[in-house]
């Protein structure tokens, strides 16, 4: 994902001041290569260096990330020429990585900054910022200044749709557009999976239930109309439409996709 976010940041800010620091030195140097970009030689360089410094890890990866780019953090804040972490991160708290990064938590020893100078952006992006058509979510620290916020969302905005949410409001996010695609995905999968039961090609089927699928979301976007409208002047009476509806109700379809989304929205939670 990180690699996808820098892609579409790339148009905006140039590849070339761009950079990438990883465990596997090979997976940096690819993903450079397709930006055009750099690569540092530690996570520590990359702070020292870079004025929006990406977190692409996963949650029970993030502390031991945090512990080694600590000091250079603090050392750039008490120079007054502070990087903005932006941590993608899901259940990470800005508050809890300020905390570790200032010094004030456990995994960090001595040496504090104040908490609050620590800037912090925390963002969930989605699978589409593959094909820069994701929505990214993003809430920041207090203290952020704005024209800093305004850069990264210009930055962020080659991904796709950035929006500014409160951060109580993260995790609901990380469980419906952040988990969302794989969601979307089955159902494609399923409604392709009917089309074959009802003879279509497994390669047509896949082609008409994707179209399908996109063509209704551009639909509900742009028209501004609510999703149970637009299906209401699909569903004829007693015609075939009324009849598949009735079909997924039959299976608590909404009910099931909803339990997804809140198992998802737990399990975010959890990892924070």
């Amino acid at each position: 994902m990180g690699s996808a976010l820098m892609r579409g940041a790339a148009v905006v800010a140039g590849g070339e001041n761009i950079g990438f620091a990883d465990t596997d030195k090979a997976a940096a140097r690819n993903a450079a290569r397709l930006v055009g970009g750099m690569v540092f030689g530690t996570n520590t360089e990359a702070v020292k260096t870079g004025d929006f410094v990406f977190l692409a890890v996963k949650p029970q990866v993030l502390p031991s990330v945090l512990a080694g780019i600590a000091p250079a953090v603090r050392e750039r804040i008490a120079a007054g020429n502070p990087a903005v972490l932006v941590s993608m991160a899901a259940g990470w708290s800005i508050g809890k990585i300020q905390a570790i990064v200032g010094g004030s938590g456990t995994d960090v020893p001595a040496a504090h900054a104040p908490v609050a100078s620590v800037p912090v952006v925390r963002i969930m992006p989605n699978a589409p910022a593959l094909i820069s058509r994701g929505v990214i979510a993003m809430a920041a620290s207090p203290k952020l200044p704005q024209p800093l916020l305004e850069e990264l969302e210009k930055i962020l905005g080659g991904a796709g749709i950035v929006d500014k949410v409160d951060e109580r409001h993260m995790d609901a996010v990380t469980g419906l557009s952040g988990s969302g695609p794989a969601f979307v995905c089955q159902f494609i999968e399923a409604l392709a999976d009917g089309g074959v039961l009802a003879g279509l090609a497994r390669e047509k089927a896949l082609l008409y239930a994707a179209q399908t699928v996109m063509g209704t979301a551009a639909m509900i976007l742009e028209s501004g109309k609510h999703p149970g409208e637009l299906k209401d002047t699909i569903a004829s009476p007693a015609g075939t439409t009324i009849a598949g509806v009735s079909a997924l109700e039959k299976g608590a379809f909404r009910g099931t996709v909803i339990s997804a989304v809140e198992a998802a929205w737990k399990r975010a939670l959890e990892l924070g």
